[in-house]
């Protein structure tokens, strides 16, 4: 019986999903057909099927490893300074934003999670514990007297996300600049809780 490299199956999941969501960014899920993803991915149906089952199987897989990347983002946080910690995770978060082709995605996710309960509790439940997550450091920030909150943890938490996403909400128009606005994001942030100027 052949063995299954667990790095090596991790990667090819890996190498398929970001193919795939490259592809439901540019052209949508449902225009994205699983021929197009073998073909930009150079594996065959067979293969790809090896891996998921099915096409919205990728697309599930793309927010699951969200939450991995998303909790690895975080232990990384938690070796710095609170502030620090909140500063890394609202620039991580941000990042995608660099890029307009996650604009396309962003869209996707909304439609699909609407009529996939099972995408729209694994997309809600991302999103929770990035907002406990990021309020265990605000709150330590608070403790520490590097920030003053104006508000409990986790509503600040909460305003740190709708910043963020108002970054990716703005993708579509031609006239704004993502990566001079983190600078932005980072300084409304940074005043409303009363740190000094990132």
């Amino acid at each position: 019986m052949r063995t299954v490299d667990p790095v090596k199956h991790a990667e090819k999941k890996r190498h398929i999903t970001d193919t795939a969501a490259v592809l439901f960014a540019r052209k949508g899920f449902d225009r994205t057909t699983v021929a197009d993803i073998c073909k930009a991915a150079r594996i065959s149906t067979g293969s790809l099927f090896h891996y998921f089952p099915t096409k919205r199987a990728i697309f599930r897989e793309i927010f699951e490893q969200d939450g991995a990347d998303n909790a690895a983002m975080f232990a990384e946080a938690r070796e710095l300074s609170p502030w620090d910690g909140v500063l890394l995770v609202v620039d991580r978060l941000s990042a995608p934003a660099l890029d307009r082709a996650v604009a396309g995605l962003v869209v996707e996710v909304v439609a699909q999670a609407s009529r996939d309960p099972e995408l729209w509790e694994l997309v809600g439940h991302n999103e929770q514990v990035v907002r406990d997550e990021l309020a265990a450091l605000l709150r330590r920030a608070d403790d520490a007297g590097q920030i003053s909150l104006p508000v409990s943890a986790v509503t600040a938490a909460s305003w740190a996300q709708g910043l963020v996403d108002g970054l990716y909400g703005r993708l579509v128009d031609p006239d704004f600049d993502p990566a001079r606005q983190v600078m932005t994001l980072r300084l409304i942030l940074s005043r409303f809780v009363g740190a000094p100027a990132p």
